[in-house]
């Protein structure tokens, strides 16, 4: 946060050129969309990046199998998932998120901002509940990933947002808009969506953090009326957390698990009307559930799992006053 700060005045000419070659640009359709988006995330990371200047040295004390060892790794740089490539495959492979310090949980694609202790967590561990619900905020993440990818361009999606994980509800989900007042999704199609974050899955699909200024995220986020709506309330002390997975990117505050590989077993089995928004749109809750890859289940224990997300997830709504449930779509989500 501080390092974002002292690179407000460069950012602002950044922004000044962001803005110029915005109104060079005809947003005409959802992949035009996408793109445009991706261009404003690469330009920023790319920013960010050779702001980082003189390269300091910092420790990094490693706590964990095979033993602990002290890494020199880069400030501002290095990543926890660097630090795994360090130590084995296995690490790399099977890592979820890190723990800083033993309190912070952080991204495995994040880099250090000082030195500190790691830990790196996978959904073995003996307290894997920070790991369960990166997991479950990642799922969900994907999930409007997938639901941005396939719909046709003829079917007008706007993602709304995704409540913060709670697995003791028994699904994931994201809530969205669609011009039909009547468009509830059938199971060939819920399959057709589960196959989709599957796909994701194969591509092993790195989760990348990036915090920008909220004109940034305004501007990248302006042609998601809803997503726009919500930056105020989001934006702390005039940033933005957001996400990239592939092409597609969204807002949270993370953590994130490392990658899409992390997903195995998934089913995206119900989506339930909300309400109508106006005489053509109407929201939409879909749900899934989903285990990590390392995980096995055998398939009568996981149909119980998948038939607890034919019940509607209780999660707040979009249609509910955002401080009912504290704020929960402007905190962890």
């Amino acid at each position: 946060m501080n390092s974002l700060r002292r690179s407000l005045p460069r950012l602002t000419s950044n922004l000044q050129n962001i803005c110029k070659f915005s109104q060079q640009r005809w947003i005409s359709n959802r992949d035009d969309v996408r793109k445009y988006q991706n261009e404003l995330f690469d330009l920023e990371k790319k920013r960010q990046h050779d702001a980082v200047g003189r390269i300091e040295k910092i420790e990094v004390r490693y706590l964990g199998l095979p033993e602990d060892t002290t890494l020199i790794m880069n400030k501002n740089l290095s990543t926890p998932y660097n630090c795994a490539q360090h130590l084995s495959d296995i690490h790399c492979n099977r890592s979820a998120i890190a723990l800083i310090d033993g309190v912070v949980p952080w991204d495995m694609h994040r880099p250090f901002e000082d030195s500190c202790t790691l830990q790196l967590l996978n959904f073995t561990v003996a307290e894997p509940y920070l790991a369960n619900r990166a997991f479950w905020r990642s799922c969900s993440f994907m999930l409007g990933a997938a639901l941005s990818n396939v719909f046709k361009d003829t079917v007008d999606v706007q993602l709304h947002s995704f409540p913060s994980p709670n697995v003791k509800s028994g699904s994931f989900v994201y809530d969205i808009s669609l011009n039909h007042q009547d468009c509830t999704p059938n199971k060939e199609e819920l399959r057709t969506i589960s196959a989709e974050m599957v796909k994701m899955a194969a591509k092993d699909l790195k989760f990348e953090r990036l915090e920008v200024v909220h004109d940034l995220a305004f501007e990248i986020f302006k042609n998601c009326p809803f997503k726009r709506e919500q930056l105020p309330s989001i934006s702390r002390d005039g940033s933005v957390i957001i996400y990239r997975v592939g092409d597609h990117i969204d807002i949270s505050r993370g953590p994130m698990m490392g990658s899409t590989a992390l997903l195995g077993r998934c089913t995206i089995g119900a989506a339930f009307k909300i309400a109508d928004i106006n005489s053509t749109d109407s929201f939409y809750r879909v749900q899934g559930v989903a285990l990590p890859k390392e995980i096995v289940m055998n398939h009568y224990a996981f149909s119980i799992l998948e038939n607890r997300i034919k019940e509607m997830n209780p999660a707040r709504l979009p249609t509910e006053p955002a401080d009912k449930y504290e704020r929960r779509y402007g905190k962890l989500a």
